[in-house]
């Protein structure tokens, strides 16, 4: 071999090495993401103490650095919303896990779901009312069983033999929530006509839900959903939350959601597949499918709500139709932000 064929060997392996390695090498980034919601209603910045308004940020701060941390070490996009998911649901804050309202019955029934958008698999639980983190449940339900959903006593025996921790209901209750569930029977002593704009002051008390869309380093993506559903509900009511494709999904091939709002509306649209598949079939982005969805089709219905999403580009959304929802994101391009009112 001469000299200069020699020579170029040694230039080339070095441009590769370099290139492998060099960190502002734009085309070998990994991007991803994560962005997460706490809940679409009314929200209104006068309605908060300053104080509260801070623990809210906190939280939500919080759970988005749990999330991008399991991201930026490599870890699945699965993981990041368990976890996610988890520091929300322990919270007080929101309404699930912890902060759960109360049914017409005066108990705690949870509902969850999580997607894995690189195999379009799914588990979701609904109706639960002692187990402590209904988002794993969700998981177990993915990965360990043959269906995507259980409920009620059914779905807390498989917890018990999937080790999940078990509590008892009480560690759900807060007073804040129960003090709401009285306000509303209350209420619904003082106006026994149900029209519709009562029906619509019974809707502010549900938002709350929790839920959490990421992309990892392997292009994967993957969307889950936690929450109490709607305070004073009644005769076993099941939200759009563990419904997959209302309140919950995720394809690798489009993007992964997650949704809040008045439910029915969310399935009865069909709200996170119809954006999915609007990006597939219509070839428009994240954000152009989510605003038709949320501010064009829900509101001539009058439903109210919002997603959060990410895509396969990292490319996020937070759309709301609402005065508010609790939401927040982190990417690899050093994007951040968290909100709560509309601004």
């Amino acid at each position: 071999m001469n000299k200069t064929c020699k020579l170029f060997i040694l230039f080339f392996s070095f441009t590769l090495l370099y290139s492998c390695t060099n960190p502002n090498n734009k085309n070998n980034d990994l991007k991803f993401g994560i962005v997460i919601h706490g809940g679409a209603g009314t929200i209104e910045k006068q309605n908060y103490s300053n104080e509260r308004i801070a623990e809210y940020y906190d939280k939500l701060n919080e759970a988005l650095a749990t999330g991008y941390s399991v991201l930026e070490n490599g870890g699945s996009s699965i993981d990041a919303v368990e976890q996610t998911i988890m520091v929300l649901e322990n919270s007080p804050l929101f309404n699930a896990g912890k902060g759960a309202v109360f049914t017409a019955n005066g108990i705690n029934e949870l509902d969850a779901a999580i997607m894995d958008g690189s195999n379009l698999n799914a588990g979701a639980v609904a109706g639960i009312t002692t187990i402590k983190n209904p988002i794993k449940l969700a998981r177990k339900i993915m990965e360990k069983s043959k269906h995507v959903m259980l409920v009620g006593k059914g779905a807390e025996i498989f917890a018990a033999e999937q080790n999940l921790e078990i509590v008892d209901p009480s560690y759900f209750y807060t007073e804040e929530r129960w003090q709401a569930l009285q306000r509303i029977k209350e209420d619904e002593i003082k106006q026994k006509a149900k029209d519709e704009s009562y029906l619509n002051n019974i809707y502010d008390y549900k938002f709350g839900t929790v839920g959490c869309a990421a992309l990892d380093k392997n292009g994967n993506l993957a969307a889950g959903t936690s929450t109490g559903g709607m305070t004073n509900k009644k005769y076993g009511r099941v939200g759009d939350v563990p419904i997959i494709g209302a309140g919950t999904y995720a394809n690798n091939n489009t993007c992964a959601l997650s949704a809040t709002g008045h439910g029915e509306f969310f399935i009865r649209n069909v709200v996170t597949h119809d954006i999915s598949a609007m990006m597939e079939y219509k070839n428009i982005t994240l954000n152009q499918a989510a605003e038709k969805v949320v501010m064009e089709k829900l509101v001539k219905q009058k439903g109210e709500g919002g997603v959060i999403g990410i895509d396969k580009n990292a490319n996020i959304t937070m759309t709301f139709n609402t005065t508010g929802m609790f939401r927040g994101f982190k990417t690899s391009d050093g994007k951040s932000e968290v909100k709560i009112f509309k601004e």
